[in-house]
């Protein structure tokens, strides 16, 4: 063995206390030296499902900064938005895949004839609108029941709606009638899938079609999937929500959603489906996110 120098010594016994000095420093603080883990790369949405969402769900929210977010998850449409937020969801780059502000409102639809010509006159205003704006369905209403049959009730909405859609179809919009559960909304008569789906034979028009909404049709009669398949023919547009409470549309609720829109593609829809729950997690975009991935499949 050489024997080595004392300049050597002391060169080997620095650089030493100086990489004890730093190891230990590393070691007490935390600190590394080495790169921080990059965040995994999320895989970009299939684009097989067209994906929108309810504002009202997230109504913290200022709508610019809304539609930002929903770019950024990939989002293509933010909906149930009355004329004067149009514009902004446009210059953000998206769309409102369904749109409102005309008519009187849930309770008061085309089952009462009283109320037609103050509905007539409101969606003669807002069709043009809709069209001019380059969106396509808007939202209507059966109303109440108030006491009538099944078959008075398709005979009421029929005569109403088919003073609006000669409109509609020359403005190439589609009237777009909600299916909602007639429990939380007491007495809705537009309630069940092949109630809707009769009255779309009646109307006779390409511009009168459903609003497939999942949960209310899940509370009302279930058989989601088999309904898909037999009635798809009638819907302009389809609504999530977990059930039951509304909440998120993951395991926490009855239904499988990736199942379902499966089922859509398969039938070859080529409508929006828009998120309609009610964020129950802290992080509601984190939330919104997760569902949206639950149904891009």
């Amino acid at each position: 063995m050489k024997t080595i120098s004392r300049r050597t010594a002391i060169k080997t016994a620095v650089a030493g206390s100086a990489l004890w000095a730093a190891t230990g420093l590393e070691a007490a603080t935390g600190q590394s030296r080495k790169k921080p883990a990059k965040e995994p790369v999320k895989e970009p949405l299939k684009g097989n499902i067209r994906h929108s969402v309810s504002k009202w769900c997230f109504g913290d929210y200022p709508l610019d900064e809304f539609c930002k977010i929903c770019k950024t998850i990939g989002i293509a449409s933010v909906e149930l938005l009355d004329p004067k937020d149009w514009p902004t969801v446009i210059n953000n780059g998206l769309t409102v895949a369904l749109a409102q502000g005309a008519g009187l409102g849930i309770d008061r639809g085309f089952n009462d004839p009283s109320a037609h010509d103050e509905l007539v006159a409101s969606y003669e205003k807002v069709i043009p609108m809709v069209a001019e704006a380059g969106l396509t369905n808007l939202i209507c209403f059966s109303g109440r029941r108030n006491g009538v049959t099944d078959l008075q009730g398709w005979e009421h909405c029929e005569k109403g709606l088919k003073r609006i859609t000669p409109v509609a179809e020359k403005y190439n919009v589609v009237l777009t009638m909600e299916l909602l559960n007639s429990v939380g909304h007491r007495d809705y008569l537009c309630d069940h899938t092949v109630w809707g789906a009769e009255l779309c034979k009646r109307v006779g028009s390409p511009n009168f079609k459903l609003l497939y909404d999942i949960y209310h049709m899940q509370i009302m009669e279930g058989n989601i999937i088999e309904n898909i398949y037999n009635y798809h023919d009638y819907f302009s547009h389809i609504h999530t929500g977990g059930n039951p409470g509304r909440g998120e549309i993951d395991e926490t609720q009855e239904l499988y959603y990736p199942a379902i829109m499966r089922a859509l593609i398969e039938v070859g829809y080529k409508g929006f489906v828009g998120q309609e729950f009610v964020p129950k997690q802290p992080d509601k975009i984190a939330s919104l996110e997760k569902c949206i991935r639950l149904c891009d499949v």
